[in-house]
C-alpha cells in the first residue's frame, strides 16, 4: 500500500479541490489538462493509499463521501497554508521579517498602538501585497518591558523607563514624559483631607500596586511605603478600577486617569512626598534593525522605528487613551 503521507501531495489535494469545486470528473479533467480515465486512476490511487472511499460512484456524479468531504476541507486548508508559507518566504527574502513582537508597557496608549497596527497591515509592497509579517503585541509592566526585549522575546519595546545606559547591543530613544497623580475615590477617607497628605497618613491606608511582569530581572517597586498594606493587580487599568472602587489609593498616570478624574470618579490629592514626571523611551536590539550592508533586512522593524520618529505619534502613545480612531499615514 502506498505511503499515506506520500499520497497527500499538493497535486492530489489540488485534484480533490478541482473535482469538489466543479462537481464532475470530466469537467475537472478538462481544467487539469487530463483525460477522464487518468483522473479516475489518480483518485483510485489516492483512495488505495488512504484506504477509504472518497467518492460515491453509484451515481453518475462526483458525489463525495463523508471521508471525501473531510479530505476536501482539510486539503483546501493545507493548500491555503502552503500558499501563505510560500508568500511569507518570498517576502522574507525581500527583507520583511516573518514575525515581529512588540512589548508595550501598560501606560502606552492601546488605541494608538492598534491604529499603527492597522496602518502596518494596510501597507502595500512593490508586488501590491502586504508585508506578511506576523505581528504580536505583549503587555508588560515596569522591568518586564526591558526583560522582554533583552531576553529576545520582543523585537521592539515601547515604554521602557529611562535612566542609565541601555544594555550592550540595545538602542534606545526617548519617547516622552508622563505625570503621575495621587488619586482616590470621592468616598475614600483621604478625599476629605485639604492639606498635603504625609507619609505617616498614607501608611494607614491600603495602596494599590501593579505587579512587575519581570521574571528574571529584579522587580521594580514604585511609591510603596515600608509596612503599607498593598493590594496588587496585574495592569494599570486594573489599578485605576480598584481605586475607583475605593479598594485603595496610589499614584496613577494622569493621561489614563484623566477621563475618570474629569467625571469625578477619582479625586486628585496633594501629597507631601515629591514625584517627578516619569520618563519613558523605546528600545530595540541593534542587530535587528536595518544595517548598511544588509539593507534588505528588518523592514518591519524599520517601519515601526520610522513611525516613532514622529513627535505626534510619540505624544499620542503617551497621552491619547480615549477618542475616536484616527488614520495613521
Amino acid at each position: 500500500m502506498p505511503d499515506r503521507r506520500n499520497a497527500l501531495t499538493p497535486e492530489a489535494l489540488t485534484m480533490m479541490d478541482t473535482i469538489g469545486r466543479l462537481g464532475s470528473f470530466a469537467a475537472a479533467a478538462r481544467e487539469l489538462g487530463k483525460v477522464p480515465s487518468a483522473l479516475t486512476y489518480s483518485v483510485r490511487q489516492l483512495e488505495d493509499a488512504l484506504d477509504v472511499l472518497l467518492f460515491d460512484r453509484r451515481s453518475g456524479q462526483a458525489r463525495l463521501t463523508a471521508a471525501g468531504e473531510e479530505l476536501l476541507n482539510e486539503g483546501r486548508r493545507l493548500l491555503a497554508e502552503m500558499d501563505a508559507v510560500a508568500n511569507r518566504v518570498k517576502r522574507v527574502a525581500t527583507g520583511w521579517e516573518s514575525a515581529l513582537t512588540i512589548a508595550a508597557d501598560g501606560v502606552i496608549s492601546r488605541l494608538t498602538l492598534f491604529e499603527l497596527c492597522e496602518a502596518f497591515f494596510a501597507m502595500r509592497t512593490d508586488g501590491d501585497e502586504g508585508p506578511g509579517t506576523r505581528m504580536r503585541l505583549r503587555t508588560e509592566v515596569l522591568a518586564g518591558t526591558w526583560e522582554a526585549l533583552v531576553s529576545g522575546q520582543a523585537d521592539l519595546a515601547i515604554g521602557v523607563s529611562l535612566g542609565g545606559a541601555p544594555p550592550v547591543g540595545i538602542e534606545m530613544r526617548p519617547l516622552g514624559e508622563i505625570d503621575f497623580v495621587f488619586a482616590v475615590a470621592p468616598h475614600h477617607p483621604l478625599a476629605a483631607l485639604d492639606v498635603p497628605i504625609s507619609d505617616a497618613e498614607l501608611l494607614r491606608h491600603r495602596a494599590v500596586a501593579v505587579a512587575d511582569s519581570a521574571h528574571r530581572l529584579s522587580p521594580v517597586t514604585v511609591n510603596l511605603l515600608p509596612g503599607q498594606d498593598v493590594f496588587t493587580v496585574a495592569s494599570t487599568q486594573a489599578k485605576i478600577e480598584a481605586q475607583i472602587r475605593c479598594l485603595g489609593c496610589g499614584f496613577v498616570p494622569e493621561p489614563l486617569a484623566r477621563e475618570h478624574i474629569g467625571a469625578g470618579r477619582l479625586v486628585v490629592k496633594q501629597v507631601e512626598r515629591s514625584r517627578e514626571r516619569a520618563r519613558f523611551g523605546y528600545a530595540w536590539r541593534a542587530d535587528a534593525a536595518p544595517q548598511p550592508k544588509k539593507a534588505a533586512q528588518g523592514l518591519a522593524l524599520g517601519w515601526w522605528l520610522q513611525q516613532l520618529e514622529s513627535p505626534t505619534t510619540r505624544q499620542a502613545l503617551l497621552e491619547r487613551h480615549t477618542g475616536l480612531p484616527q488614520r495613521v499615514d
